[in-house]
């Protein structure tokens, strides 16, 4: 309409009628009328002068900026102090230069958010999540564009890619590849994992995260505000609940969250590690001898391939928590498997506080664990086909038990967090 009001005086008046531009304002730079006043302009004025700025981001600001705004807004009651971890906007002549210094070009998907946010500070807790057990931490911070291009990677198995991601307790990182190179398509975003089978160092295999980085960033955000991750001591955590993975006995009710953590697994050997974070809570209506306290624990492991392994042992995580009306445990173990999937349940077995006779199960519901999509070094087929290795030294080998060990670094009570002991007892 701009470009054509200069052919067609009736364009050219339609072209000034404010409430048009007002329209595309709000759906594409997601101006208020607030802004607007702030700003003292009229809606044409608005969207030329900002089209010149972000106009070759057209297709994703709007989605972008409102992802941003809802996170910060989340942020801002929840876990306040994260905010001001984020910093400030980059400029085009910045992202250019970034450009210029690693040779490739970056997404504009990924431009754009650096428009709005260059990332955060390196501090924990990171931005993009955290997951704890007894003695293992991660917090993944969300990188700044320079530190992003420091650790742009030349190297074999990880040529052209881009860390996203750092966590600086373990070194683990989320790359995005910016060529199809090495088996991988170009944007594509994953966990390293280093074949460690393979005689090649750049033989590395890849849990994939994301197909872009708009996918990746506002599908990781949708989770986080609508409350698909738990904030727990001022951090997001990374567990996923299965509104079904719910199972109530009389007054106690038993619900499982879930999460995959890459950077203890492998593909070669295959080993899949696992972490889950169980709820036991009893109804506040209960009356108050319902009180009982959890002797043992009884588990039924499954992997993919249907082998089963059953597990008793007294208590969970070394303690026998008592449940009476109102109150929560939670506590946090982790399950390996040698097969790509699998499933855990269960129940506990509790004694009642006022009849000291009476003993009772709860259970425990069937929760699902599944490695999320992986891809196999292309080194290391292409090393197996160069010496003509025989196929059942690469095969993945599943024949391996699962085994479940205690992990409960997050485990918390309603008004009491005790600190790790630093045991890992096992299959709790």
């Amino acid at each position: 309409i701009y470009s054509c009001c200069y052919l067609s005086r009736r364009l050219n008046q339609l072209s000034s009628h404010d409430p048009l531009w007002k329209r595309h304002c709000k759906k594409y730079w997601l101006i208020s009328e607030e802004e607007k006043s702030q700003r003292n302009q009229s809606w044409k004025a608005i969207f030329i002068s900002t089209y010149s700025d972000l106009g070759r981001y057209i297709r994703y600001y709007a989605t972008l900026k409102k992802a941003w705004d809802d996170l910060e807004k989340y942020l801002g009651q929840r876990c306040p102090r994260m905010i001001g971890s984020l910093k400030e906007s980059v400029r085009e002549e910045d992202l250019d230069a970034v450009e210029a210094q690693i040779g490739c070009k970056l997404p504009d998907d990924y431009r754009c958010s650096f428009r709005i946010h260059n990332g955060q500070k390196l501090v924990v807790p990171g931005l993009m999540g955290s997951m704890a057990l007894s003695n293992h931490y991660r917090s993944e911070d969300l990188l700044d564009i320079d530190t992003a291009a420091g650790g742009f990677q030349q190297r074999l198995g990880l040529k052209q890619c881009l860390p996203l991601t750092f966590c600086i307790h373990t070194g683990l990182s989320q790359y995005m590849a910016l060529e199809s190179v090495e088996g991988r398509n170009k944007y594509e975003i994953f966990y390293q994992c280093p074949d460690q089978m393979a005689r090649n160092p750049s033989a590395i295999d890849m849990f994939i995260t994301g197909t872009s980085y708009l996918e990746w960033f506002t599908s990781y955000v949708n989770k986080v505000v609508t409350g698909g991750y738990p904030i727990i001591r001022d951090q997001i955590f990374r567990y996923v609940h299965d509104k079904e993975c719910v199972a109530t006995t009389g007054d106690i009710t038993v619900s499982v969250s879930t999460s995959f953590l890459p950077e203890l697994s492998s593909v070669h050997p295959p080993h899949y590690f696992f972490t889950y974070r169980i709820r036991i809570e009893m109804s506040k209506d209960a009356l108050p001898e319902k009180a009982c306290q959890l002797d043992s624990r009884y588990w039924r492991i499954t992997n993919a391939k249907g082998d089963v392994e059953e597990v008793q042992g007294p208590g969970v995580v070394g303690e026998f928590p008592i449940i009476s009306p109102g109150r929560v445990y939670e506590y946090t173990s982790c399950t390996t498997f040698s097969t790509t999937s699998g499933y855990m349940e269960g129940y506990y077995t509790f004694h009642c506080l006022y009849y000291k006779d009476k003993f009772f199960n709860v259970t425990i519901p069937r929760f699902h664990m599944v490695c999320p999509t992986f891809k196999v070094s292309t080194a290391r087929m292409v090393s197996r086909d160069a010496v003509e290795t025989n196929h059942n030294e690469y095969a993945v080998d599943e024949d391996e038990d699962s085994t479940d060990t205690d992990e409960y670094e997050d485990r918390r009570r309603v008004l009491d967090i005790p600190a790790p002991s630093g045991r890992c007892p096992r299959h709790t």
